[in-house]
């Protein structure tokens, strides 16, 4: 049998999920939310060592390593069950958790990708059962996501955009952010999405579609808020927006030097910020 040191390990990105419209739409008997949201991804994130194992081992470092699970419950070592194999996972944890950005449901579709590679498995048909962003995530690229995350629909009409994400350091319950919702049942995005040129023509487009998390979100904590209305005021900032149910933020500008120079800003004004200038695609 072959040692754990010589057995093949697969490396693999878990990028940033940015949901730049997110709008509630209804509510399953079960209780999951219905949700149309269009989704890009950043060119930033968590990074995997995947290789088999006989038994299951997660390892994890990086600069944010807070709040991560270590046990069963974390989903990179559930994508693993769900293939029903083993694996030994290196996380290198670049995205803060609890932070509406995808990062754990990005973890688990980097680690199903490595192990249908590594295993020769086809990808599961029915990520969503490890949570409803997997789906998105194990497409990897813009996205409109329906339903409970199953359904999706490639996007091939937004321009590279650069953008700013911001987090200020608290974590929100995803349960706690829908229940106080105050409307399950919201206007859906058009059926037929507009294809766009420029950021700056995209942003305007996005800036009459909604986050309805948004609301409850700020309610449950401030910081939001505040976070918003700082990177509102940074130049050139064309859409200001919560990602998924917080509290990350971002905010979509021309070019990535204008996005860098934000960042900058928001760094001295908050020292304590996660403050990252990406580009989404």
């Amino acid at each position: 049998m072959a040692s754990e040191a010589s057995r093949s390990v697969a490396e693999a990105l878990a990028p940033a999920k940015i949901n730049l419209t997110l709008h509630v739409t209804g509510q399953r008997a079960d209780g999951y939310h219905l949700l149309d949201s269009l989704v890009m991804f950043a060119d930033l994130g968590d990074r995997l060592g995947v290789a088999l194992a006989d038994a299951p081992v997660l390892t994890v470092t990086g600069p944010m390593t807070a709040g991560v699970p270590l046990d069963g419950d974390n989903l990179a070592l559930r994508a693993a069950a769900h293939m029903g194999v083993n694996a030994a996972i290196a996380l290198e944890k670049h995205l803060p958790a609890a932070a509406g950005i995808g990062g754990g449901s990005s973890d688990a579709a980097a680690a199903l990708r490595a192990l249908a590679a590594l295993s020769g498995q086809a990808l599961p048909d029915d990520a969503e059962r490890l949570g409803a962003d997997v789906p998105a995530c194990l497409f990897g690229r813009a996205v409109r996501m329906r339903g409970v995350g199953e359904r999706l629909t490639p996007y091939d009409g937004a321009p590279a955009l650069p953008a700013l994400l911001v987090n200020p350091g608290v974590e929100l319950s995803t349960a706690r952010v829908f229940a106080g919702l105050e409307h399950h049942d919201n206007p859906p995005m058009p059926e037929s999405l507009p294809r766009f040129a420029t950021p700056r023509a995209m942003a305007g487009w996005l800036a009459t579609m909604r986050n309805d998390l948004e609301v409850p979100a700020r309610a449950l904590s401030p910081l939001v808020g505040i976070a918003l209305d700082a990177l509102r005021a940074t130049a050139g900032a064309h859409l200001v927006r919560m990602s998924g149910s917080g509290a990350t933020v971002f905010a979509i500008y021309d070019t990535g030097g204008e996005a860098g120079a934000a960042a900058e800003v928001i760094r001295a004004a908050h020292p304590g910020w996660w403050v990252q200038p990406v580009t989404l695609g």
